[in-house]
């Protein structure tokens, strides 16, 4: 049972105070969302951004506040939250900034399952919720054993296009490609590196994964990318999979078993 008031440190190193047990919620990231369905919060969160689509009834029921990006400070305060919960990557720092004058702001940093496992934790102990996080947790690390034993291929991971962008690998996404069975031929660059075609067909990948999510790879994009690469396997795979944090990771590492 979690006693409050509750100090806990986020992923910046920040410590929040919550006074009590959260009863109005504000995400500002749809994987974070998603946890906080999985977490059975469907009534304390009250705020969600234009992207979160799981569960797809939350649309309905929840006031929109803007995207990641371009988040309406004036909604969330309109809203009176008790704590909200953000993101190093997908939310900006003056944003945070300008809503912890609102309420406490959780910001999480999520780059492999480690870092997974304690922000579902974390989430777990603001909302005394430690028993489903658990489960939750729990979930994961047996879908994840049963990925196991696979010879990575060598691969490419494309999110954008014009410019082409790629991932380094010291980003979720690289992180999930090792899980799936996949070998990031770029796991020494950082971030989010644009690219050049030239140089990459140099790397002689044996699979393109082109993402669904954020940038929308179609048909078309898959059929110019095997011009490029006419020796590799060219896949649109599902974004989320690959990208969503927290809860979401059970049904990615379900998906990876689909997919190999």
């Amino acid at each position: 049972m979690t006693h409050y008031p509750l100090h806990i440190t986020d992923s910046t190193g920040t410590t929040i105070e919550i006074k009590k047990q959260p009863e109005r919620i504000v995400s500002l990231v749809p994987s974070i969302t998603y946890t906080l369905h999985r977490l059975e919060l469907d009534k304390e969160v009250v705020g969600i951004t234009r992207f979160c689509k799981f569960p797809e009834n939350w649309k309905k029921t929840k006031k929109i506040i803007g995207g990641t990006k371009d988040i309406k400070i004036g909604r969330i305060a309109a809203l009176k939250p008790d704590i909200i919960l953000a993101n190093k990557e997908e939310n900006t720092k003056e944003a945070v900034e300008e809503l912890r004058k609102i309420a406490p702001v959780y910001v999480s940093e999520v780059s492999d399952m480690k870092s997974n496992k304690r922000f579902i934790n974390d989430l777990a102990e603001i909302f005394d919720k430690k028993n489903t996080g658990k489960q939750i947790n729990d979930k994961i690390d047996k879908k994840l054993q049963k990925l196991a034993g696979h010879k990575p291929l060598k691969s490419l991971y494309f999110i954008w296009r014009e410019p082409w962008m790629s991932v380094g690998g010291d980003t979720f996404i690289s992180q999930m490609m090792q899980y799936a069975g996949f070998e990031n031929l770029l796991k020494n660059e950082k971030r989010y590196p644009t690219v050049k075609i030239e140089e990459l067909q140099k790397l002689h990948p044996e699979i393109i994964l082109l993402c669904s999510e954020p940038f929308p790879f179609k048909e078309n994009h898959q059929a110019e990318m095997q011009e490029y690469f006419p020796d590799a396997e060219v896949i649109i795979v599902e974004g989320e999979a690959f990208t969503w944090f927290g809860a979401y990771a059970e049904k990615a590492f379900e998906y990876f078993k689909q997919l190999r």
